[in-house]
């Protein structure tokens, strides 16, 4: 399985988690199985709320999860129609969100419970 979290930068599993997936400046890809790290650097950081584009930046690299702490509605329904689950993270680094992921303690973020617009965040 793999997982993409937002980050503040390319540090693999020791970098920080960023607080909203769409403006994080990359994008961490865990693999599960291989325990690989991959980083992408986010080109679309900046961008006009509900403009978040997140199934286009990650497309092609086989993510299978999301683990975020903020996402728009329309974000999240997008990733699902993509067949892309999406989890509230919980942890500072990406090895800590995905030590919580891996013990089943994220709960599944939905339409129902994503962020209505900026500053909702948990």
């Amino acid at each position: 399985m793999k997982i993409c979290l937002p980050t503040t930068g390319k540090n693999g599993l020791t970098e920080k988690v960023h607080d909203h997936f769409g403006s994080a400046p990359c994008f961490t890809i865990y693999d599960t199985e291989s325990q690989g790290v991959q980083v992408l650097e986010n080109d679309h950081s900046h961008h006009a709320h509900g403009a978040c584009q997140p199934l286009g930046m990650i497309s092609g690299f086989g993510v299978n999860a999301v683990l975020t702490s903020g996402m728009g509605r329309r974000a999240v329904q997008l990733l699902n129609e993509g067949g892309i689950k999406v989890y509230l993270l919980d942890g500072d680094t990406v090895q800590e969100a995905v030590d919580k992921f891996a013990a089943g303690e994220l709960p599944e973020l939905t339409f129902d419970n994503a962020c209505g617009g900026h500053g909702c965040h948990h």
